[in-house]
Order: C-alpha cells, then structure tokens, then sequence
C-alpha cells in the first residue's frame, strides 16, 4: 500500500524541460513585453494545430471570451445564452459588456450544453422577439457538446456560437479540433489546464480577420498612426513574450499529455467498474474528449455519503478532489438569471449533487492512482 506524504493533486502544471529555452529567447532579444518572436511562434503554433489560419494568443481565457462577445456586437440590454454547469468566467464577460445571461441545462449524454432546452430556451427567445447575440457552449471537463445539434440550432435561429473550450485543447468533434466548429473559439492556458502559460488564453475564429480585430482590441485599439490615437475602448490583453515562450514549449508536448489523460481515465473506468454506483463521465462515439480531468457520479443514497463527505474523507488520505461545478443558475450572483432545464429535469444541479474530480495530473504515477481507485472503492463500499 502506498504510504503518501504528500498530498496526491487533482492537477498540476507540468513542464516540458524545454520552455527555458523559449523564455531565455526572450531575455535574450530583450522582448520582454507583449508581442515578439515567441508571441508569433506560439500563435502559429496553436492556428496550425487546431487547423485553422490564425489564432490570437491573450492574458487569459475569460479575455478571450470578453473579445469574442465584443467581436460580435454584445451590449447592454442584450441577452447571452450560457452553459450552466461550468465556471464562472465563461459568463462574467457578458456582465461585463452589460449583457444578461440565460443558463441552459446540460444533459446526460454529454454533461454540456443540452439541444433540447437549447430548443425550448430559442424558441421562448423568438416569441419574445428577444433572440440572444450569442450562444456559449462550453466542452465541460475536456468532452464535446453535440455539436451538430446545437450548430444546426443556432442556424435556423440565427445565433453566433461561442465555444468554450478552455479545458478542451485537444479534443474532437467528428474529427474536427473542439474550439473550431462555431463562429468564435477559445482556449485556456491557465495553471491547471491540460498545457499551461502560467496565465493566458487563445482565440480562433472562422473569419481570419476577427482575429485581426481581436488583436487590435487587445492592444488598447491604438491605430495604425504616428502618435497615440485610438477611436474606440481597447484592452490590455495582449499576452506577455516570455509566457508564450512557455506556450511554445507546451504544444511540443500536447499530445503525449492527452494521450496520458485519457490514459488515466481507462484506468480509474477499469479500476470502478465493480462499484456499482459509480458512473465516469460519459462521452459521445463521434468525439475524442482531453480527459482534462476524470470524473465521476455516485448514487449519494446508495452510498449514504454526499460528493463533499467523499471528498473530506479523500482528503484524510492524502487525495486531493473536487465537487463538480455548482451551476450557474444556482449560483447567488445569477439568482434571477432565466434557466432552461432539459427534458429530463435539472441535470445540471443533479451532477453538482452526485459527482466528484478525482487525480488527473500528467505526473499521477501509477502506484498512486492505484492508491486513488482503492481508497474511492473502500469509501464508496462502506
């Protein structure tokens, strides 16, 4: 049995033993600040691995999504349909803009976004004559909405999409990188994510030339002139040359980390399957998910154990967890936010209600997360 001193992660950052390389670059052409060689490499590396002809590298993933609903006209008064079960950053950049969010349930199948309340919400939307600017769809933990379902929605409806796949890079739809199957697209390069800057974001788009304007925002929207002259409101969202030296260095390594996420999951599915309550996040036969992080339902009156009891009773062993997201529409900030659910109820609130992370960092061993799969059998067995 492992004896553990230390506490066993959910995730942590991971280096690849060459962004040295990378930051030193930086020091070296004393281009410490926003935009450089490294800036550009990243961004180039990123369009090309997500199959598209440009990105825009960013200070963080909430940026990214304040420039995508900005790119596509959201103000005040306006409404924003939204994932509910996800973190708060996919939604606070509406309120920035003055925007209102509307939450739309997740379903079973996926966890994400559900067509069927997306349906019941657009459908409400149209007879209010108050249609949204903007769709959110968040790929929850690394796994892919049904895209097809929800793009052909937001089709007949009129709607742009916004996907966030900020816990996401890396994974697939129909064999399509999450992030590039709606108007708008973007990643989080956050601490604990499946790569890391340390803090940044990305932003990819169908039409190049968002891109280009996205830039432009994110340098304070100074034009193109001798001097300082700017005609409308920018940000300071430009990301830092050094971090995107970090960026390089970890897209070198992308996919060895996928394939060791998904590894993980195999082996907490494999390690479960003979506790009866335990359901693993599900996944649809037509995507590939990251397996950004493992996660997992339990009947809660089967086990007559909460997800929080679980998580303490982890934690006394030296296992870090977490609860899954609280959504949005339950969230005290949103109280009076509108909620679709889908046809099968609140599902969001139910996987709140019944599920856990469990350990997913690249640098688990496998002694530990045999450590992880006994102590949640026993638990979860009492």
């Amino acid at each position: 049995m492992l004896k553990t001193k230390k506490m066993i992660p959910l995730a942590v950052p991971h280096m690849s033993g060459m962004e040295e390389k990378y930051i030193q670059k930086a020091f070296q052409e004393n281009w410490i600040a926003p935009l450089g060689s490294n800036v550009d490499g990243f961004e180039a590396s990123i369009a090309s691995y997500n199959h598209v002809s440009e990105a825009a590298v960013v200070s963080s993933g909430t940026a990214a999504i304040h420039l995508a609903l900005q790119l596509l006209n959201v103000g005040a008064g306006d409404t924003v349909f939204c994932s509910t079960f996800t973190f708060v950053a996919s939604i606070n950049p509406a309120l920035y803009l003055g925007a209102k969010p509307v939450f739309i349930d997740s379903e079973e199948e996926t966890w994400c976004m559900s067509p069927f309340a997306l349906k019941t919400a657009l459908e409400d939307a149209r007879q209010k004559k108050q249609l949204p600017k903007a769709i959110i769809v968040v790929h929850i933990y690394g796994q892919s909405a049904q895209m097809d379902e929800i793009i052909a929605l937001a089709n007949e409806y009129g709607v742009p999409i916004v996907e966030d796949a900020a816990e996401a890079l890396g994974g697939t739809y129909r064999n399509a990188p999450l992030g590039t199957l709606g108007d708008l697209g973007i990643f989080s390069f956050n601490g604990n994510k499946i790569i890391t800057t340390s803090g940044g974001g990305a932003l990819v788009a169908k039409q190049p030339e968002k891109i280009a304007e996205a830039r432009f925002l994110a340098s304070q929207s100074k034009e193109d002139a001798p001097y300082y002259l700017h005609h409308q409101v920018g940000y300071n969202y430009r990301l830092s040359n050094v971090l995107a030296g970090i960026g390089i260095a970890q897209m070198d390594v992308l996919n060895d980390r996928v394939a060791k996420k998904q590894e993980i999951f195999a082996a907490y599915e494999s390690g479960l399957t003979d506790v009866p309550s335990v359901v693993m996040m599900p996944e649809l036969d037509d995507a590939t998910g990251n397996r950004w992080l493992s996660t997992m339902t339990f009947c809660v009156d089967e086990v007559g154990k909460t997800p929080e009891m679980v998580m303490e009773l982890l934690r006394g062993k030296g296992i870090d967890s977490r609860l899954l997201w609280k959504p949005m529409h339950q969230q005290p900030l949103f109280q009076d936010a509108p909620f679709y659910a889908d046809e099968a109820g609140d599902v969001a609130t139910k996987l709140y209600e019944t599920g856990l992370c469990l350990p997913s960092s690249t640098q688990m061993t496998q002694e530990e997360q045999e450590y992880v799969i006994e102590a949640v059998k026993n638990i979860l067995s009492k």
